[in-house]
């Protein structure tokens, strides 16, 4: 198993995919610590517990970022501007960026040497964390786009290693 590649911060969201990145970025990549990430941008609140609770088992340091302003400010500028995609509002688009720019600063405010995302890399999330982050000096990783995972092998995975997934 490969050791010392630092820490790594890993947008968490206490779910089976990033749960399971935990894991995976100290066995698979080799980096001593994982710091979980939960960026607030108006999510109910029982996100954050479910995040906070899933960290505290898997003994991972979990930061909270509040963002709603940041998130809020800008969704008014989408509005002024009409903005939409096929009828739909742009929430996600707009949030994912300002969600990103939130886990580089604990990043850089953390000495990470790595950031990290669960994204499958079906859809448009992934390329809005790495837009952000690919303008930093740190190492972008995509654990579960990268090694191909599926939801079957997460859930046997978390099963084997006792992970807290529901």
């Amino acid at each position: 198993m490969p050791e010392g590649n630092g820490t790594v911060a890993l947008a968490f969201s206490g779910g089976l995919d990033t749960t399971v990145c935990v894991s995976l970025l100290k066995e698979e990549y080799g980096y001593d610590e994982v710091i979980g990430v939960t960026v607030d941008v108006g999510q109910p609140d029982y996100e954050f517990e479910e995040a906070e609770e899933t960290a505290e088992a898997l003994g991972v340091e979990q930061h909270v970022v509040d963002a709603t302003e940041e998130f809020a400010d800008l969704c008014m500028e989408a509005v002024k501007a009409n903005a939409d995609y096929q009828g739909y509002p742009l929430g996600t688009a707009l949030a994912r960026p300002v969600i990103a720019k939130a886990i580089l600063s604990v990043a850089e405010e953390e000495g990470c040497s790595a950031v990290a995302h669960g994204c499958t890399g079906k859809g448009n999330d992934q390329l809005r964390f790495e837009a952000v982050w690919r303008d930093s000096d740190l190492d972008v990783i995509a654990p579960v786009r990268e090694l191909g995972l599926t939801r079957e092998w997460e859930n046997e995975y978390a099963a084997e290693k006792g992970l807290p997934v529901e």
